[in-house]
């Protein structure tokens, strides 16, 4: 054997989820003692295969259970076809593929691109998972990203400087679908920014620095009390995945027991099929209270442990988490601790989650909203409603942002007295609770100011839910202004551009009559005034007929 390989030592570094805090998996880096063998794999394919070989073996020599991250040159995987033996390897460590993520790094300038494909496509097949690294700073085109169809993204940590990539870059990872890392993580500030950009990964000397011994724990800062956790239709299950102890589905219950004892933090075990699809889940402690009965062992051990399983329960990777707690409240209470199964569009396990994960992270987020409740009308202050267009911007989703007051509100207090005040202004944010359906949100900012957050097909129904009321207030006629900006995209980059471009509606919608409404175009001077009377009336620089269908 060459002799480089008697000074080549490997170090574990853990990649963490940065909702539950837990550990995702580990990625193997080599480190040699001597020389520069990773100069050498770059130029070399057999030898970077060879690498790869090492560092599983290295890691399977630590009887490590969580998922790992082998790193690979994208020229070795275009050369080479494939990774034969790092399969080999695997199958004879009695791991499976899909617990192994082949990590695929730069550079890629004149890599053929169709073979690298192939090969990726290849791994695939075998139920290896792709992780796409260095993007951000290295040479990976945009395309050969998106037809590389990655089940992990790893970002550099440079790139949250530019949190509007990083956003976009989420954007993206949703339509894959694939996971977003960042990586190189070193302080607690680059971490609040990870997950306020949405990344749901994270690894870097902050976390765990690499070690020889796979990090039994590692430290995860506190979420910052006034970051936004999720919206209202629930944050992704994807957030919340652990990895997933497995077993082929003809497996002994003696082998699930021997996985379980020696594994304390293991709470089940799923048995697959060679495709790595789920058949029958395992739960910890019913399994365990089977075998210790008085000739449990001798009834069971030698048995197939499908026999001691149930049915699994499985979300797809594009479920939130409420939908999760669904498919939990379904069936037999006693299975309520349960992991729910995250499978793939091809039905393979990428994961697991637990029911203490999703309640922990769903009640820390009505307890922030809570919180955030205007007193008067119980509807969340503009806090929510400007993370929520943060997301819709990020996510490259047309929408439309209004404001809504109450005209003359000082003497309406005046005249009727605050409490008439009071009662009038909890009516219409009652009116436009009432109105709001589907992805709408209402907004109550303070005083007689309300934020809507619409699709713009929403706007005409909601509209006239308030604007067609005759409201009063002590016996005194009321009137409303609404002004509404049309957000496309790319017309906008946060919730504070979007804000700048609803300023002047505002204040062209006050300037009218009777109840009023005005509806402009972020990006596009003028507005159409759908509402209202003007003294001298001027011709608008642009028009919609229906804003529905603007």
């Amino acid at each position: 054997m060459d002799s480089w390989t008697d000074t080549l030592r490997f170090a574990f570094q853990p990649v963490v989820n940065l909702t539950t805090g837990g550990v995702a998996g580990l990625e193997i880096l080599a480190r040699p003692e001597t020389g520069d063998v990773l100069a050498e794999a770059r130029r070399d394919p057999e030898l970077d295969g060879r690498l790869a070989v090492l560092a599983f073996r290295a890691a399977a020599r630590k009887e490590t259970l969580l998922p790992l991250y082998v790193n690979v040159f994208a020229g070795t995987l275009a050369d080479l076809g494939g990774l034969t033996p790092l399969h080999d390897a695997v199958r004879a460590a009695g791991r499976l593929p899909w617990e192994v993520t082949i990590d695929v790094g730069p550079p890629y300038t004149h890599v053929p691109q169709q073979a690298l494909l192939e090969a990726i496509g290849s791994l695939r097949d075998l139920g290896f998972r792709i992780s796409a690294d260095g993007v951000g700073d290295g040479d990976l085109p945009l395309r050969l990203l998106t037809d590389m169809a990655p089940d992990l993204v790893k970002l550099d940590a440079s790139m949250l400087l530019r949190p509007a990539a990083v956003r976009a870059m989420r954007t993206l990872c949703d339509q894959l679908p694939a996971l977003l890392c960042v990586e190189g993580v070193e302080t607690e500030l680059q971490c609040a920014a990870a997950r306020s950009a949405g990344a749901q990964l994270a690894q870097g000397e902050l976390f765990a620095p690499p070690a020889r011994l796979p990090a039994a724990e590692v430290y995860v800062p506190p979420r910052s009390p006034g970051l936004a956790v999720a919206t209202r239709s629930g944050p992704s299950v994807l957030e919340f995945v652990r990895p997933a102890a497995l077993l082929p589905a003809t497996a002994s219950a003696g082998q699930v027991r021997a996985l379980l004892t020696g594994s304390p933090d293991v709470s089940g075990v799923l048995l697959v099929n060679p495709d790595g699809v789920p058949l029958r889940s395992v739960h910890r402690s019913r399994f365990l209270l089977s075998m210790s009965g008085r000739y449990g062992h001798a009834l069971y051990a030698d048995r197939p442990a499908a026999k001691l399983g149930d049915p699994p329960r499985t979300v797809g990777v594009d479920a939130t988490a409420w939908e999760v707690l669904d498919v939990v409240a379904v069936g037999d209470r006693d299975r309520t601790s349960d992991d729910v199964a995250v499978v793939d569009r091809y039905g393979r396990c990428v994961g697991v989650v637990r029911l203490a994960d999703l309640v922990r992270a769903l009640a820390e987020t009505q307890v922030e909203e809570a919180a955030g409740l205007n007193p008067l009308t119980r509807l969340p202050g503009s806090d929510a409603i400007t993370g929520e267009v943060d997301r819709r911007i990020a996510d490259g989703r047309t929408f439309a942002l209004s404001w809504l007051d109450v005209d003359d509100f000082k003497q309406v207090n005046d005249g009727a007295g605050f409490a008439a005040g009071d009662e009038l202004i909890r009516s219409v944010g009652r009116a436009l609770q009432q109105a709001a359906s589907g992805s709408t949100r209402v907004g109550h900012i303070g005083g007689d100011d309300f934020l809507v957050l619409a699709d713009p097909e929403g706007l005409s129904p909601l509209a006239a839910s308030v604007l067609d009321v005759s409201w009063s207030a002590g016996g005194r006629p009321v009137t409303l202004s609404l002004a509404t900006v049309v957000c496309e995209l790319g017309s906008v980059a946060d919730h504070r551009q979007a804000a700048a471009c609803l300023a002047p509606l505002k204040k062209a919608a006050k300037s009218l009559s009777g109840a009023s409404w005005v509806i402009g175009r972020a990006g596009l001077s003028g507005h159409e005034i759908l509402r209202g009377v003007e003294a001298q009336p001027a011709r608008a620089e642009w028009a919609v007929a229906d804003p529905s269908k603007g």
